[in-house]
């Protein structure tokens, strides 16, 4: 599966699951470890891992198995590895502490792409 079609899967689910501040950043031109970063921020811990729990079962009727889930229920911060889409679900809290659409803007203007 490409990697646009696992954007726009991971993109539905967490709308779906009510993630607000769905972000695609296209990285391709910055980083050589992923294409795609989704962030998506969550009522509360218990949300984003749920969230992300979503993305994995919708996925695997694809047969796309993530290669790492790092978080738990007690966490801010949930990452999903699914290879070339990174899927970033945070509290509003830690969205705004790492601000991590700022820290993948610097340098290149206009790399944010919104798949879809």
């Amino acid at each position: 599966m490409q990697a646009e079609e696992i954007v726009k899967i991971v993109q539905q689910v967490l709308d779906e699951r009510k993630g607000q501040f769905i972000t695609t950043l296209d990285v391709r031109d910055k980083t050589s470890f992923t294409d795609y970063m989704v962030l998506a921020t969550g009522t509360s811990t218990r949300h984003i891992k749920s969230s992300c729990d979503y993305v994995v079962e919708k996925l695997a009727e694809f047969g796309v198995t993530p290669l790492g889930m790092e978080g738990d229920m007690n966490s801010d911060w949930v990452l999903l590895d699914l290879g070339d889409v990174i899927v970033h679900a945070m509290t509003a809290q830690a969205r705004e502490f790492y601000q991590l659409e700022k820290l993948w803007s610097v340098g290149i203007k206009g790399n944010e792409a919104a798949v879809g």
